[in-house]
């Protein structure tokens, strides 16, 4: 190796990576999907995709999503003060597509349950955590919103089962090792073909 190329790619190493880069690189860690939310403080349902959600501490019980700053519904999750998080099974595309789109009314037509602490629980999903807003850092262009967890739902045993698989998004995505059906690749355009703005 030549000092050129040492000092290529010692340059190349030091550079911060570009919105379309870190997307990339990110689209390798598969994740759940989830629909976060709330009735606003005008009492109406809210609800956006979220895939940026992670269990933080068991004691307290502890759970974080992120939030795009630019986003229409976190603000109004945040005001309410209460949240759900509903993650998604495989087989639920069009729910995920509902939620990640900006254009329409994502409560139109759907059954869905008011839970004991005001939350939207949407049906049939494999599990429910229903929190309270405990924590709200500013990271970049997003939130890391922590939320304190009253309440979950669907575990083993319970509505959902262990029997169905979650909704899994990969590389830009939904599935692993198997080509997308129409229904899954609307819904991965919907909800993130145009970049990280969820919330």
């Amino acid at each position: 190796m030549t000092a050129d190329s040492v000092t290529a790619c010692a340059t190349r190493a030091g550079t911060q990576p570009t919105p379309v880069e870190m997307r990339r690189a990110m689209s390798t860690f598969a994740t759940g999907v989830t629909v976060v939310t709330a009735v606003d403080a005008a009492g109406e349902p809210v609800g956006f995709a979220c895939q940026s959600f992670a269990s933080v501490s068991l004691e307290p019980p502890l759970v974080l999503f992120c939030a795009d700053h630019k986003g229409r519904t976190w603000p109004r999750i945040r005001e309410a003060g209460r949240f759900c998080v509903n993650v998604l099974a495989e087989d639920q595309s069009e729910l995920c597509g509902r939620f990640g789109s900006g254009k329409g009314r994502k409560y139109d037509g759907l059954a869905w349950d008011l839970s004991r602490w005001r939350t939207p629980a949407l049906r049939d999903v494999l599990m429910r955590a229903h929190a309270e807003v405990y924590a709200v850092h500013a990271a970049g262009d997003h939130d890391v919103v922590i939320g304190r967890v009253l309440e979950v739902e669907g575990m083993e045993g319970g509505e959902g089962g262990p029997e169905r698989d979650p909704m899994l998004f990969f590389r830009g995505r939904f599935g692993l090792g198997s080509e997308p059906d129409d229904a899954r690749e609307a819904a991965a355009r919907f909800a993130w073909g145009w970049g990280d703005h969820w919330g």
